[in-house]
């Protein structure tokens, strides 16, 4: 059995004194796409914000449990959390690429370590936006603005912009879900084909993208993960009443 690369323990995190998720366990293993469903408010982006530490940028945020990363905790006082964010990018939900060229915004990460040889910064450009599916689209405007460019387009480059950094992990918040369903198409198509070189973990609405690119689903319903299982199990077979409620489309 394959060890898994991220394990979750027990992990409560309030918002002041309320409470988001209810001690929530959940495996994570490498190169696969976990979906996390359920509806809005039911803890899916809390999950995915304390997987890099996101919740320190927001003082009203407490946690309790344990959330290990290749058998590190990465809530421990030693834990480097610009090193973690290098090794567990994440993709928002709005794109959001930084008001420079789109060949600035792939790099950013590496220059803010320092690289500056151009014939690197060059390479990782080009291998970056082809990993993202998007290269053969914008190869002759990378010194265009990223601004310039189509939302799906723009989504792209924020993903390319984290495969530059080399991460291990990459976790998508809703990546479609403000993209038309031909950009979102080209994302999905994207994520699964980094799927051999990635682990993913992407909060989605939608149920049809789930089964479609995820290889395990967790569904979260208040603040509790209800079921976790491969998606096929957990599509063709919901264990749970409230898991096949939501999946059919009875409530959510």
């Amino acid at each position: 059995m394959t060890e898994p690369i991220v394990q979750v323990k027990d992990l409560s995190v309030y918002y002041n004194k309320k409470k988001a998720l209810n001690n929530v366990s959940i495996d994570f293993y490498p190169n696969e796409i976990t979906a996390l469903i359920g509806p809005s408010g039911s803890g899916k982006s809390t999950l995915l914000r304390s997987i890099n530490r996101m919740g320190d940028l927001n003082p009203e945020v407490t946690l309790t449990g344990a959330i290990t990363y290749n058998g590190h905790n990465i809530y421990s006082p030693r834990t480097d959390t610009v090193d973690l964010r290098k090794e567990i990018g994440m993709v928002f939900q709005q794109p959001n690429p930084f008001p420079m060229t789109i060949y600035e915004n792939v790099v950013y990460g590496l220059r803010i370590k320092g690289i500056k040889d151009k014939q690197v910064l060059d390479e990782v450009v080009e291998k970056s936006l082809i990993g993202a599916s998007i290269w053969d689209e914008v190869k002759d405007r990378l010194h265009d603005s990223a601004l310039g460019l189509s939302g799906g387009q723009q989504q792209r480059v924020c993903v390319a912009r984290v495969l530059a950094t080399s991460p291990k992990i990459i976790l998508l918040d809703e990546p479609t879900s403000a993209l038309d369903p031909i950009s979102a198409g080209k994302i999905e198509e994207t994520l699964y084909n980094l799927k051999d070189k990635y682990t993913m973990v992407v909060v989605t609405r939608s149920m049809q993208q789930a089964s479609r690119i995820s290889d395990r689903t967790g569904f979260f319903l208040a603040g509790d993960l209800i079921e976790y299982n491969t998606t096929k199990e957990m599509f063709m077979g919901p264990v749970h009443k409230e898991t096949e409620d939501y999946i059919t489309g009875k409530f959510g």
